[in-house]
């Protein structure tokens, strides 16, 4: 068994933080209007992709009705729409959309992952609870051996990056802004996939795809 399917059960079982246990079941038992039919994953996330990948996508935590619902990071959830088509026009995957874990996504030479593994209340998981979840971040980037380009969804995935290769002192984060690990990845920093974003217009299609044609220059040095 590989140390990322390993990995993978040990994220599952994970029942360490108590609030975010008790809001991934209670988003789970309740859910939403339009998918009450369904039956919500309601466990922590794992990364997924390819284990030889050079390129790394790093975001902050599950969606409460996007990956907490589907067990997959980034699908069924509108932020997942644009980060897959950008990574299909990339060819990193294979379609671009995401709508269930069985739909046939597949990623080449990329892998997914966030930060935290649990869908935190409001999106946003307490310093504990971050902490809390950091060695399993360690475990999975070391698994990834081929590793070479980190990017780092917003500024939570940013300062994760950051803590986890001990960066210091931390750099702002930007759009674009690169972070040259020794003996390690580049760190890219990118506006996250959320509404938040996308609907504003912060974050356009051809920003994502400027970071992504960016991470394979680096990918192929």
């Amino acid at each position: 068994m590989s140390a990322l399917v390993r990995l993978g059960a040990e994220i599952n079982g994970c029942r360490a933080c108590p609030r975010l246990v008790e809001w991934r079941e209670t988003v789970a038992r309740e859910k939403r209007a339009a998918f009450r039919d369904e039956d919500y994953w309601g466990r922590p996330i794992t990364g997924f992709g390819d284990p030889a990948a050079r390129i790394v996508v790093l975001g902050l935590a599950p969606a409460a009705h996007g990956a907490n619902r589907t067990g997959r990071m980034f699908t069924g959830d509108r932020s997942g729409d644009w980060l897959f088509r950008a990574m299909h026009r990339a060819r990193l995957a294979n379609q671009a959309e995401s709508v269930s874990a069985d739909d046939g996504l597949a990623l080449h030479d990329a892998w997914v992952t966030s930060a935290v593994k649990c869908a935190p209340p409001n999106n946003k998981p307490s310093p504990i609870e971050r902490d809390a979840c950091a060695e399993f971040l360690h475990c999975e980037l070391a698994a990834l051996e081929a590793m070479r380009v980190v990017v780092c969804l917003g500024t939570f995935g940013f300062d994760a990056a950051l803590r986890h290769f001990g960066i210091r002192p931390k750099p702002k984060f930007g759009h674009g802004v690169e972070v040259d690990v020794a003996g390690g990845p580049t760190l890219i920093g990118c506006y996250h996939v959320s509404q938040q974003n996308t609907f504003t217009g912060r974050l356009t299609e051809s920003m994502l795809d400027s970071v992504f044609t960016r991470a394979l220059a680096l990918a192929a040095t």
